[in-house]
């Protein structure tokens, strides 16, 4: 990371968040760092709210090549950004209009509309929610599994090394935080044995150990293995997701 860039990721450390990290780090590409405070609703500040409207991380900032700045939210779109304006060597993606171009969108769509928003509610209904719903558990647990299956199955298909081609892409970088948090959802990623290794040959990566220790360390796998240290976390976190849902609702309601 530099000083100096132009580039500025607005980000806090979750799935999403080192999604971006990590592309940076694979780019090679020099970025500050603003850590948003999700527990404290830093993404609700006005002043964020004009970088990403909807109140969410990650963000990103840039100065366009009209010399402005420009700026992005949602992390797929961010993703698709840094690539087609920085990836000139294809180091993480293919070149626009090719085959692999559209199959590498195919996943991370994938990821963006499926993986990450059925892991989310798996997430919510597992460990933020007041009470313990198990319709809503099974069903995103489920869905996750169902996923994690589509997954699985393609990886093993002609012992694909990552999602597209011979290469790791930003399709791949979206799912990684997912899939290395899988057992937060209440899945177990030893019932995926080609994703578990698709997950492991990942986390082999420079560019994917440097950037997922952004703003913070990333301690989702030790944590895992830790029950006691879960239940807390997960204790900690539900105060403050509901405290946030409960603030939003009326500011809806104004």
């Amino acid at each position: 990371m530099s000083q100096g860039s132009d580039i500025v990721l607005y980000t806090t450390q979750t799935p999403n968040g080192i999604k971006i990290s990590i592309t940076l780090e694979e780019l090679g590409l020099p970025y500050k760092v603003e850590k948003i405070d999700i527990s404290k609703n830093t993404q609700k500040e006005d002043w964020f709210l004009a970088i990403n409207p909807n109140g969410r991380i990650p963000a990103l900032t840039d100065k366009f090549t009209d010399g402005q700045t420009i700026n992005l939210f949602e992390s797929g779109s961010i993703m698709q950004y840094l690539v087609e304006r920085y990836d000139t060597e294809y180091k993480i993606s293919y070149p626009k209009g090719s085959r692999e171009w559209y199959e590498m969108n195919n996943w991370l769509f994938f990821q963006n509309a499926g993986v990450g928003p059925m892991q989310g509610q798996a997430n919510h209904f597992s460990r933020y929610a007041p009470e313990r719903i198990e319709y809503g558990v099974n069903r995103y647990v489920n869905e996750t599994r169902r996923l994690y299956s589509v997954m699985d199955k393609h990886l093993a298909s002609d012992k694909r090394p990552y999602l597209v081609g011979e290469k790791c892409t930003i399709a791949d970088i979206a799912h990684w935080g997912w899939v290395a948090a899988a057992g937060w959802a209440g899945v177990e990623i030893d019932d995926f044995p080609n994703l578990k290794a698709w997950e492991e040959r990942m986390a082999q990566r420079s560019g994917v150990e440097k950037g997922r220790h952004v703003p913070d360390r990333h301690t989702i796998k030790e944590l895992l293995k830790d029950k006691e240290k879960m239940e807390h976390h997960a204790a900690e976190s539900r105060k403050w997701v509901q405290a946030g849902m409960k603030a939003d609702a009326e500011k809806a309601g104004k």
